[in-house]
């Protein structure tokens, strides 16, 4: 039985840890771009006062080895991840954070591990550890019924990566089949309720996995139905500005129509040129100021 919980501790191990270093794209980015961008820092900051408290939950437990190691290198990722969220974050945000990683990891897990080895003893440690660690990992594993609701609710599972999900789910049933196989209630309960929230994200990624298609292809079709009327608009408005530029041409020529027709002057008739021609400069001279015309 001991070599069988050691084995289920060892791959326990290995899952958690991936688990814990899933971030790492994601600071890779903050790193990058030098910037947090719009990523929360609380996670990061609650899981290391976790993993620090199960890490000393440990140390107190005889034969915790396989806890230490999971949690000792999880407090160490957590530790890397909140280091490089203060490099990065802006300045209001740094200081705040400051405060919370001040009051929360050194000064809350200080005054619980002063309290614990100068004013507890015996079983009683154990029993005042293990119940703060088992409801800290409780709430952490409550934490995704906001990302169930979400689908839900935008019956869409981009919210609820399929990896993060499975890995959490198969975590949380490894760490419950050894709970049971050492006998650790403090275990076995925030595991064995993070199993059945695991088992209901899957199912739910896997119901609306289904709908996915449908959605898309719904929002296909009013997509194309917004684009056809606005071609339709489009359209009709070119329509429109046509008809008025041929209204605007019609006037122009209307208006040329109606302009009064130039005086012809009789010197400019063929049969004015053919008189002028058998006429004498007296009568030429006489002829233009009929018409008009000063003599030349």
């Amino acid at each position: 039985m001991a070599n069988l919980s050691f084995i289920v501790g060892l791959v326990g191990n290995v899952i958690s840890i991936l688990v814990f270093a899933s971030p790492i794209g994601t600071f890779r980015r903050v790193v990058r771009k030098k910037s947090t961008e719009s990523f929360k820092w609380q996670p990061y900051v609650t899981t290391l006062m976790s993993t620090s408290m199960w890490t000393f939950y440990g140390l107190l437990k005889p034969n915790g080895l396989l806890v230490v190691t999971v949690n000792g290198a999880g407090s160490v990722l957590q530790a890397i991840y909140v280091l490089l969220y203060l490099i990065y974050t802006s300045k209001d945000t740094r200081i705040y954070m400051a405060k919370m990683v001040g009051l929360l990891n050194v000064g809350v897990i200080g005054v619980v591990i002063l309290v614990t080895l100068l004013a507890l003893h015996g079983s009683l440690r154990l029993l005042v550890m293990g119940s703060l660690c088992a409801a800290l990992t409780v709430g952490m594993y409550a934490s995704p019924l906001y990302a169930m609701r979400m689908v839900m609710k935008t019956k869409s599972i981009e919210y609820m990566p399929f990896s993060l999900s499975f890995f959490l789910f198969l975590n949380a049933g490894i760490w419950s089949i050894y709970s049971v196989l050492v006998r650790d209630i403090f275990i076995l309960i925030p595991n064995a309720i993070g199993f059945v929230l695991g088992s209901a994200q899957l199912v739910i990624y896997f119901i609306y996995k289904k709908k996915a298609p449908n959605s898309a292809k719904e929002t296909d079709i009013e997509r194309a139905e917004e684009e056809g009327s606005a071609q339709f608009v489009d359209h009709m408005e070119m329509q429109s500005r046509r008809k008025d530029e041929e209204n605007v041409i019609s006037k122009h020529l209307n208006k040329g129509r109606s302009l009064p027709k130039p005086y012809m002057a009789r010197q400019n008739s063929f049969s004015g040129i053919l008189k002028t021609l058998s006429l004498s400069p007296h009568e030429l001279k006489t002829y233009w100021q009929k018409d008009g015309y000063d003599a030349i």
